[in-house]
């Protein structure tokens, strides 16, 4: 989503059936002596269990599929499409999934009188062959929109006309299929001031677009949550505080605001944040849904190997996200932005850090696999 020190992005594919189908390489050790390989070895003692199988009942644990996006620029073939034992380990260890860049409007609404739905069909075929959730992403947002957009010349009245039969095309055509959408997507800078110059929506129609937005949304899919999304608003500052108040205001204007998603892309170059539960509870409070939406943990390599201190540190930022969210009584819904780090977006927009994901690239389980399965399972036995 922007390149700082919190971020996001998002990707496309094609579709198999793959019923709970065990990663081949789960059991596959990296062979060289670093200490990723050492600690999944280490690891690998304990007994991996799908973390679909050990959630609590209700709660969603999710992961981005890739595709689309940055990952069009890449060496390796699109990974949903090509790569089976990719597709098994979506299918084994989550009951949700996000489409990474396949309903971002770049990829699906390529030109003006042209929408590309085939990649994000099959994502949902799958989540539905798979029994899993999907979450949609995204409606409403400043970056990885098409030049056909931003380029073009449109009236006020025209461009109004596009937003609205987007919204309504996209989420109308996976109805009742998608339960949650992210319809407006990182609106809030910093300060907690409302990206007017970058957001073409916003720059041209001030905030009252954003309730239209929603609006147009509901209409398309009734039953569909509703809720706004960004990075950096974990923990209890200018942007959370402005997305709580804009929450508010919203829902007294009749206004279908379901909840709040913080991104939760984290690094171990900065301390975890620790007000991140308290923050969720106070949307939790006001009778708003949240969610964790996006969740990677950066590590420091400069061009080495995470070492074992830093798998450890970052299982632990993992646990605490994961407990951070089980701990608030509307907070459902936990999604990883990537399973291995072969297919991450991490390494393309940070050079000097990686091995943000919990599986290693041949799918063998970091630490951060272990934390999470032991957290769901605690929190399943309560």
């Amino acid at each position: 989503m922007r390149v700082g020190r919190y971020i996001a992005i998002t990707v496309g594919a094609s579709a198999l059936l793959v019923s709970g189908v065990a990663p081949a390489a789960a059991g596959t050790l990296p062979t060289s002596g670093t200490a990723a390989g050492a600690a999944s070895q280490a690891g690998h003692d304990q007994k991996q269990v799908p973390l679909r199988k050990v959630a609590p009942k209700g709660f969603a644990i999710g992961v981005a599929v890739a595709g689309g996006g940055h990952h069009l620029d890449q060496e390796y073939p699109d990974p949903f499409k090509y790569d089976e034992e990719y597709r098994g380990v979506l299918a084994k260890h989550f009951n949700s999934v996000t489409p990474e860049n396949h309903l971002k409007w770049d990829f699906v609404h390529p030109e003006r009188n042209k929408y590309r739905f085939g990649p994000a069909d099959a994502i949902v075929r799958f989540a539905q062959q798979n029994g899993q959730k999907v979450r949609g992403h995204t409606l409403l947002w400043h970056s990885q929109n098409p030049d056909w957009l931003t380029k073009g010349k449109f009236s006020r009245k025209e461009l109004r006309n596009i937003l609205k039969e987007h919204i309504t095309k996209v989420v109308g055509r996976y109805r009742g299929k998608i339960d949650q959408w992210d319809v407006a997507n990182e609106i809030f800078d910093d300060n907690g001031k409302l990206r007017t110059k970058e957001n073409i929506w916003l720059k041209t129609f001030g905030p009252s677009i954003i309730a239209d937005a929603f609006r147009w949304a509901h209409q398309a899919d009734p039953k569909a949550k509703l809720f706004f999304n960004d990075y950096g608003a974990e923990g209890i500052n200018k942007r959370s505080d402005a997305y709580l108040k804009l929450m508010k205001k919203l829902r007294k204007q009749g206004v279908p605001v379901h909840g709040f998603g913080v991104q939760g892309h984290l690094s171990l170059n900065y301390p975890f944040p620790s007000d991140m539960a308290k923050n969720l509870k106070r949307f939790s409070d006001a009778g708003f849904e949240v969610a964790v939406t996006e969740v990677d943990v950066r590590i420091p390599l400069n061009g080495g190997d995470a070492s074992e201190g830093h798998l450890k540190k970052q299982a632990d930022y993992y646990r605490r996200a994961l407990e951070a969210c089980l701990s608030v009584k509307r907070c459902n819904s936990f999604t990883l932005w990537g399973t291995t780090d072969k297919y991450s977006w991490v390494p393309v927009f940070f050079p000097d850090e990686g091995e943000a994901t919990i599986f290693n690239d041949d799918f063998s389980p970091k630490p951060a696999y272990f934390a999470l399965q032991e957290t769901l399972a605690k929190a399943r036995r309560r």
